[in-house]
């Protein structure tokens, strides 16, 4: 017995000599007991890591146990590596794709002031960004982030302690041959393999994805030039990490291998472990062989051809049903819309948000210029209800406003056609084209047109109509620069002195007012919020939030704008408009302090539309004690709950024989 004993002491012994030789030369593979999980993460004796599950809001982790040493050389230099991997990553919820996972190296095993959702486990709110994280990470995103300025919903990117990343691009891969990009769906329940390899003489990061059944690609999909050495130090920890939301993902790494120096040795794909089997399509599998089984051929070809005439019926006629008839004129065919967009081809797109893509097209039977909006409409809201809201909408006659001309239904989906905007939308002008810029004669312009859309919408119609989603991304230009309020996706109707019933948070991060994120409700006053985001965002040509500002004063947009006010206040101008001959000083400083006055934190203080159009034309005067009013937003606490109350912290102020009596009056309904 104490033979047996000493043997199985020193087996160990060989082994753990093994593994520690093998991570001080920094080389290795995957092999259970070498790993170290924390949050959901597990790992299994057939050699696959499962890194979350069907948890909400929930983070796994794996590391590599021991720490790999990265810098060996006298001047601090990173050490070349390489590693690949193969990864899977299955959605639990048919058609919604969650989260991704990122490879990771961090100066410890573990992550523990991670997040989850769209952090993938890596930050959170408040860390990321930060210079002191010394985290170097490739992601593979199933989510498009705005506040990260993610390109799309399928991304690969390189990110440094920040989840903005240095470098992205699609997920994909080129072609041998001639060089084709072949577009990889990363959530596409098959496993797919990355190699991950820095150049320490070229500092080069290389990034490369493939189908585990093709060789290694020989371009690179990303390739980042760029020093390491100064956000690793000389002992690393290396792993992945991943995230769940509301949408859940599951994330499996079924093979890994790292070295240092080198190569990483490839992975032999026909002794990768198997992905669990979704229980519900072996259920579907059985159930239709059963049937097949059961049913004779003469009825399957019975039905075949009976389905088959159907569908050439109803393709040759579409049919109105009878609650639709009272929209009939704003229906469109979809052949017509088909043909006006060249098949919904990729040349014709216009771009694409969280409700759909947009498509260029012009209608044959009148030459004229549309764009078409192929919407996915909320699930839980009958197509009836929807496609009757969207021609209440169509109904909008303003100069300010996109106008909706009209819908298509087929086939469960809506197509919404507008009149084409052929400068396109506003942040294009603000972010996206400097050499385009505009100046402060068209900002000032385009700011007074969204005003007079939006207090169309909110006092001058039959039914209040609430926007909830004012952005530079919703504000189109025509061919002039006049400023037309577009997007109606996420608008809600009521009736004049009644709340929406509403109970869902809408809008976009950065323009969603406090009393909103709180209770759910959306009125007036919380688009009256965001209108005086965007006055600020188009005055100083800088996003809401800057997540890495050169300063935290800086980093939420109207904080800055308060901050300097005392100071000089056109401090935070636009410099692109500072330079313009038209600049005006007294309309800026309006502007600016009109912004902080509607973004103002309680609701009952911010100014109604129509109070703010007059204040944009010159007939009515800002508060002689505005400055107080809007610092008072420092101490909200001490305000909420004072209700109308509030509305005595101003004077208003006369221009001519015109009295201004309701600045503070809260139209949230």
């Amino acid at each position: 017995m104490k033979f047996f004993v000493l043997v199985l002491l020193l087996v160990l012994q060989f082994f753990s000599n093994k593994a520690l030789s093998q991570s001080e030369e920094g080389e290795f593979g995957f092999n259970g007991y070498l790993y170290d999980n924390s949050g959901i993460a597990i790992t299994n004796s057939k050699g696959l890591m499962k890194l979350t599950n069907s948890s909400e809001f929930s983070y796994g982790h794996v590391f590599y146990n021991s720490p790999v040493r990265f810098k060996n050389s006298p001047n601090g230099t990173v050490s070349s590596f390489s590693t690949t991997f193969v990864f899977a990553i299955v959605s639990n919820v048919n058609a919604l794709d969650g989260h991704g996972l990122a490879f990771v190296i961090s100066p410890t095993k573990g992550l523990p002031y991670s997040s989850s959702s769209q952090y993938l486990g890596l930050f959170n709110l408040t860390n990321n960004g930060d210079p002191s994280n010394h985290i170097v990470a490739v992601e593979f995103d199933t989510f498009q982030n705005q506040e990260f300025d993610d390109m799309d919903n399928n991304h690969v990117g390189i990110d440094i302690n920040s989840l903005s990343s240095e470098k992205a691009s699609t997920a994909g891969y080129y072609e041998d041959d001639d060089g084709t990009f072949k577009n990889i769906r990363l959530i596409n329940q098959k496993p797919i393999q990355a190699w991950i390899e820095y150049d320490s003489s070229r500092r080069q990061l290389n990034v490369t994805i493939h189908p585990i059944h093709l060789p290694k690609p020989k371009i690179p999909l990303l390739s980042l030039t760029k020093d390491l050495s100064p956000y690793l130090f000389d002992s690393m920890y290396v792993g992945f990490t991943s995230a769940t939301g509301r949408l859940r993902s599951s994330h499996y790494i079924l093979g890994w291998t790292f070295k240092l120096n080198g190569t990483a040795s490839n992975i032999d794909i026909s002794r990768l472990p198997k992905l669990p089997r979704d229980s519900r399509s072996t259920s579907v599998k059985k159930i239709l062989a059963i049937s097949l089984s059961l049913t004779s051929l003469a009825i399957l070809v019975f039905l075949t051809i009976s389905y088959m005439l159907f569908l050439k019926r109803k393709k040759l006629m579409e049919v109105l049903e009878d609650w639709e008839v009272q929209f009939g004129p704003h229906r469109f065919a979809y052949k017509d819309l088909y043909i006006a967009t060249k098949g919904f081809r990729n040349s014709e797109l216009l771009g694409k948000g969280g409700f759909g893509k947009v498509y260029k097209g012009t209608l044959s039977t009148s030459n004229m210029d549309i764009a078409v909006k192929k919407v996915s409409h909320d699930s839980r809201q009958g197509m009836r209800e929807f496609v009757a809201e969207i021609a209440t909408i169509g109904r909008l006659r303003h100069p300010n406003l996109v106008r909706l001309l009209g819908y298509c239904r087929r086939k469960g989906e809506l197509y919404l056609v507008y009149d084409c905007m052929p400068k396109g939308s506003l942040d294009k002008f603000l972010y996206h084209q400097p050499e385009q810029s505009l100046d402060w004669s068209q900002r000032f312009k385009i700011i007074k047109d969204v005003a007079s859309g939006l207090c169309y919408l909110h006092h001058q119609w039959v039914q209040v109509i609430i926007h909830r989603d004012i952005k530079p991304a919703n504000v189109l230009l025509d061919d002039s620069m006049n400023g037309k309020l577009g997007d109606f996706g996420l608008a809600k109707l009521c009736e004049h002195g009644f709340d929406p019933q509403t109970s869902n948070v809408a809008g976009t991060f950065g323009y969603i007012s406090p009393e909103l994120s709180r209770t759910g409700k959306a009125s007036t006053s919380s688009d009256v919020f965001a209108f005086g985001i965007l006055m600020l965002e188009i005055t100083c040509g800088r996003r809401p939030v800057l997540p890495r500002a050169s300063s935290p004063s800086e980093m939420v947009l109207t904080d800055w704008v308060l901050d300097c006010w005392e100071d000089d206040i056109l401090q935070v101008v636009d410099e692109r408009v500072k330079q313009d001959d038209k600049y005006l000083e007294e309309q800026v400083a309006l502007v600016l302090k009109l912004g902080l006055f509607c973004s103002h934190p309680v609701a009952a203080v911010r100014p109604s539309m129509s109070s703010v159009i007059q204040f944009l034309d010159g007939v009515a005067q800002l508060p002689n004690n505005l400055f107080d009013i809007v610092k008072a937003r420092e101490n909200v606490g001490a305000i909420e709950g004072f209700g109308e109350a509030a509305e005595s912290l101003a004077e208003p102020c006369s221009v001519a024989t015109l009295t201004f009596t309701e600045p503070f009056v809260s139209h949230g309904r």
